[in-house]
């Protein structure tokens, strides 16, 4: 127990009083003490059996691994055609100049959707690769003068897939270089060098049944030459003493190749749900700078929340919204800031208990003097200048508040509040 709680010195060093992009240190006030023994505390009281381990991992498992029982991409031809919607909206590219609609144009002529799920092939990742909503790597942005817009809101980055994510490519595009994907959690565009396509022999290979998930944040991993850094919940096919990783031959093909990770990076799966591993995942996603859909190899909120729990044999759904029907659902959005909080104190789970409000997520964790505490991945808070304009200060990053983080911030107001609104709790299950 106590190596573990070790961890938590590095977590002392939270933004709980959050510093923005500026030197300036920010003064919150009302915020409770927080050092490592309230955090290890915190995850004793989460309780160890809040998940059936087991048969929330065999479940996450066939969901992973469904692109493979598939005969082709699941969603309509409609469903994977909604990103060509930006068309007939103001969008701006990475020069902050406006799309044009002769660039829109050659994106979906590109886009080849006439041979939609006519040819569909199963293939794996070969690396992180971002899945993009259109087949380019440029950013579609709304007006980047805005509050809230610009970087790092890139509305082209669907979400980010990790190395060995099973595949079923519905089709290419005209020039060959993307691919579109349905994943077990999302699907879109894909660069054609991120994938390899798989056959018969290589499923039956790569399910070996014997399982492993990366315990530890980007580490380099290698084949033998550098591969990727490996990001937390990354599932590893383990055959002897080896993991598994694909390889891609001259005509795009998958072939099984192993690779060597070390121990303290990498657990069977599913990692026991103890006091002691809490506290290890918890650390190892804390401090990591916000990346909305997995930008820069990043995690926003609802992939924070999602690999935390993954890493325990717990499927959670990709974005925010769609989370809190991974467990009970609690309504609090007619309740006042007082009673959400007295209702939260009184009834959520620590460890296992998500918070949402509008495009934001929050892992509870448990009370402190009185105010409940939350780990989450934010961007920022919105606030009020003198004129009463809307700025948002930064935080950009995983880290632990209360359910008011911008109190004693100035221009901080009743709609600035996170607390005020929350609409309601999922008690993952």
């Amino acid at each position: 127990m106590l190596q573990y709680i070790k961890y938590l010195s590095r977590i002392l060093l939270l933004s709980v009083f959050l510093t923005a992009c500026s030197q300036n240190a920010v003064v919150v006030k009302k915020q409770p003490a927080i050092n490592k023994e309230v955090i290890a505390k915190l995850s004793l009281q989460a309780g160890d059996s809040f998940l059936n381990q087991e048969n929330d991992a065999s479940e996450l498992l066939q969901k992973y691994f469904t692109p493979w029982d598939q005969k082709k991409v699941s969603y309509s031809k409609t469903e994977a055609m909604w990103g060509l919607s930006y068309k007939s909206r103001k969008i701006y590219l990475e020069n902050y100049r406006p799309a044009t609609a002769e660039w829109f144009e050659k994106i979906i002529d590109n886009a080849n959707f006439d041979y939609y799920n006519l040819q569909p092939q199963k293939a794996i990742t070969l690396k992180n690769t971002d899945a993009k909503i259109l087949p380019t790597m440029s950013p579609l942005f709304h007006n980047p003068l805005l509050p809230g817009e610009g970087f790092p809101f890139d509305y082209n980055q669907n979400s980010r897939l990790k190395i060995n994510t099973p595949l079923m490519v519905s089709h290419l595009s005209k020039d060959r270089a993307w691919a579109y994907v349905e994943s077990f959690s999302v699907g879109g565009w894909v660069s054609i060098d991120s994938i390899a396509f798989v056959d018969a022999d290589f499923i039956n290979s790569f399910k070996t049944s014997d399982y492993y998930i990366s315990i530890k944040e980007k580490f380099a991993l290698y084949d033998p030459v550098f591969r990727d850094y490996i990001k937390v919940a990354t599932i590893f096919p383990k055959y002897g003493d080896n993991f598994l990783i694909a390889k891609r031959d001259d005509d795009l093909n998958a072939r099984l190749v192993s690779t060597d990770i070390e121990e303290s990076n990498i657990s069977s799966f599913p990692f026991e749900n103890s006091v002691q591993n809490r506290l290890l995942i918890l650390n190892e996603l804390l401090n990591e700078p916000y990346g909305w859909g997995g930008l820069l190899n990043n995690r926003d909120c609802s992939s924070f929340t999602q690999d935390y729990f993954m890493v325990f044999g717990k499927y959670l759904h990709r974005n925010s919204k769609a989370q809190v029907a991974n467990g009970k659902y609690h309504d609090l959005s007619l309740l006042t800031s007082k009673e959400k909080k007295d209702f939260i104190t009184e009834n959520a789970i620590p460890f296992s208990t998500l918070i949402y409000l509008k495009g934001h997520i929050m892992l509870y964790i448990g009370v402190q003097e009185n105010e409940p505490l939350v780990a989450h991945n934010i961007w920022s808070i919105r606030l009020k200048d003198k004129d009463n304009q809307e700025f948002r200060h930064i935080i950009g990053k995983a880290t632990v508040t209360t359910l008011e983080p911008g109190i004693g911030l100035e221009g901080f107001n009743k709609e600035s509040n996170l607390l005020e609104r929350i609409l309601g709790i999922t008690i993952v299950e």
